[in-house]
């Protein structure tokens, strides 16, 4: 695997055990490699740390012979991304395994070979983080970090969670022009998150829906269905419609 934070860190990386820690060292993050060295590091929700280190242990049998990452997955593409893509959280048997958002499962096929599609990535491909995959202008995020038992993080999971995707938008923001939104679960955690960084949302807050677009203080937010094999395997998301949400997305932030 070729993750940067998979290395040995030149300083050890201050681990947060609850919360509040979550809040103290997503706060005090100069940049997106800091943040991404203590987003891999967490250890603040207890169900979800003993579930990815399980399922990291047991394995699939598929994986059988595989080294499983067992740990948060951090946010994934370059630090001045005008496009941010925000997903619900990484899958027991892909980032959890892979070390890398959305990769190693469906729904990471369907995310970035339509990327690559519409010009946001340089391949289609997303079998481990050593493949060779760079995102142009776009960076992948999760609104939390650790694989979730039956893929359903708790309300308080998603809270305690929140600094980190927080901090990663306010390191984002001087360049950021589009927010993608996989799913409710990513369009429901949004809005607090922007709010905390004094980014006023509409007044009621807006309903999610595939294709739904507001202004949001110069940042589009755009709602796409999550690329779920519920959502593609019925048919309720296809090609051209994930598609046309990330032409929209480089349009707008081409300018």
């Amino acid at each position: 695997m070729e993750l940067r934070y998979l290395s040995a860190p030149e300083r050890a990386v201050p681990v947060a055990k609850s919360p509040a820690g979550v809040r103290r060292l997503a706060g005090t993050a100069e940049s997106l490699d800091d943040l991404d060295d203590a987003v891999a590091c967490c250890r603040a929700c207890p169900r979800l740390v003993a579930w990815r280190e399980k399922v990291a242990v047991e394995k699939r049998a598929s994986f059988a012979t595989e080294t499983y990452w067992g740990r948060p997955a951090p946010g994934f593409g370059p630090a001045d991304a005008r496009i941010a893509v925000l997903g619900l959280a990484p899958a027991a048997h892909g980032a959890n395994r892979t070390g890398r958002v959305f990769t190693g499962d469906r729904s990471g096929d369907w995310l970035f070979a339509s990327m690559h599609r519409t010009g946001l990535a340089n391949q289609a491909l997303s079998v481990d983080a050593g493949d060779g995959l760079a995102l142009i202008d776009t960076r992948v995020v999760a609104a939390v970090r650790c694989a979730p038992p039956e893929n359903k993080p708790t309300p308080a999971e998603r809270d305690s969670c929140q600094p980190w995707l927080v901090r990663e938008l306010a390191l984002l923001r001087p360049t950021l022009k589009v927010i993608v939104v996989l799913g409710g679960f990513g369009w429901a955690a949004l809005w607090p998150a922007l709010e905390a960084l004094a980014i006023k949302a509409p007044k009621p807050r807006p309903k999610f829906g595939h294709g739904v677009e507001f202004d949001v203080s110069g940042i589009t937010v755009l709602g796409c269905f999550h690329p779920s094999q519920q959502n593609t395997f019925t048919g309720r998301l296809t090609e051209p419609m994930m598609d046309g949400v990330f032409q929209r997305a480089a349009k707008i932030a081409a300018g």
